[in-house]
């Protein structure tokens, strides 16, 4: 039984441990945070596993490693809903949904009738829509908290409150600390996400809406709670992490209002700010420094793509095998030796 040290317990480290546990390997999981909360970015995530949506602005390996996430979700943790996902837009905004069907497939059309089938509460406020089946969501805290639990029960040592670095730890070591890792990872940046949490139950959304929006386009994904939605999200080049701007306030809850007057009377519940850790092409990584793998740079996918990321961390730990899409040509290479 291989022994193997996880460092980071956010959802990419969650994931790591998973598959490296499933494997046959003893995992350690050490976490700074005394709980899996706030400080984590998986702690805000939207939790749409949508491969087919974000494809519209993100590259082909995104949605061909997305695909499988709900899947491995589901197998892991459950708790994954397949309502597929609704894209729609404003009549005067109308060349924004075609536009965004040019750049994404997997998807039907839909008049006015069916969109009020899908979702009655919207029934005559869009004339068509794009709706991706296949898609799901899930709820980011109830997941990693069941998936936190099975890790335990399989065996996985998970110390909490644990602040360690790589070279005080003995054996194959996987840095899964997100934005925290740019101390050795140097192109890693952040990429500031502004969300709420808003309680409203005057409306009832079965899936993910997402409305297009010249300046900040708006997702609204349910939670489990009836009557509670996440709404976002903003995207800054920005490291900040702790404030919204008075400006992403106002967009995310005008936009929300746009989607539906109901929300001009949701209570806000949560407010929240974090800055999502991306390389400069916003594709994930797995590098080794020192004899440390870094797996990294999930950017805005990280629920979509951990699944991926850890098979393929998993496989070059206990296997040797680099041959996965996330593996860095020139792994081997030192942050010195790159410069």
């Amino acid at each position: 039984m291989k022994e193997v040290n996880v460092i980071g317990a956010g959802v990419a480290g969650l994931c790591v441990s998973a598959e490296l546990a499933a494997r046959g390997a003893k995992v350690t999981l050490y976490e700074r945070a005394e709980t899996l909360g706030p400080a984590s970015c998986s702690w805000w995530a939207g939790g749409m596993l949508a491969p087919w949506c974000e494809l519209e602005s993100a590259e082909e390996p995104v949605a061909e490693h997305g695909e499988y996430a709900a899947n491995w979700w589901q197998q892991h943790a459950g708790g994954v809903t397949r309502e597929g996902s609704l894209v729609v837009t404003l009549a005067r905004d109308r060349n924004e949904l075609d536009r965004f069907a040019r750049r994404t497939r997997n998807y039907e059309w839909l008049a006015a009738t069916a969109i009020g089938q899908l979702e009655p509460d919207l029934e005559g406020r869009f004339i068509r829509a794009l709706y991706f089946k296949s898609e799901a969501h899930l709820s980011p805290r109830a997941i990693t908290a069941r998936l936190l639990e099975r890790l335990r029960g399989s065996g996985v040592d998970m110390r909490l409150g644990s602040e360690v670095s790589a070279e005080q730890l003995d054996g194959p070591t996987v840095d899964c600390r997100g934005f925290g890792a740019r101390d050795r990872l140097t192109d890693l940046r952040g990429v500031k996400g502004e969300m709420l949490l808003v309680y409203c139950p005057d409306i009832a959304l079965r899936r993910p809406i997402r409305l297009l929006h010249p300046r900040i386009p708006l997702y609204i994904v349910p939670r489990e709670e009836p009557g509670m939605y996440m709404v976002g999200a903003t995207m800054l080049e920005s490291s900040e992490r702790s404030r919204i701007t008075a400006r992403s306030l106002l967009e995310l809850l005008g936009a929300a209002y746009a989607l539906h007057p109901a929300f001009g009377e949701a209570e806000v519940v949560e407010i929240g700010v974090d800055a999502r850790p991306a390389f400069p092409d916003n594709l994930p990584r797995i590098r080794k420094i020192d004899n440390v793998i870094y797996a990294n740079g999930l950017y805005r996918h990280g629920f979509l793509l951990s699944p991926s990321l850890a098979e393929m961390v998993a496989a070059r730990v206990l296997d040797g095998d680099t041959s996965g899409t996330w593996h860095e040509k020139t792994a081997s290479m030192t942050d010195e030796a790159r410069a």
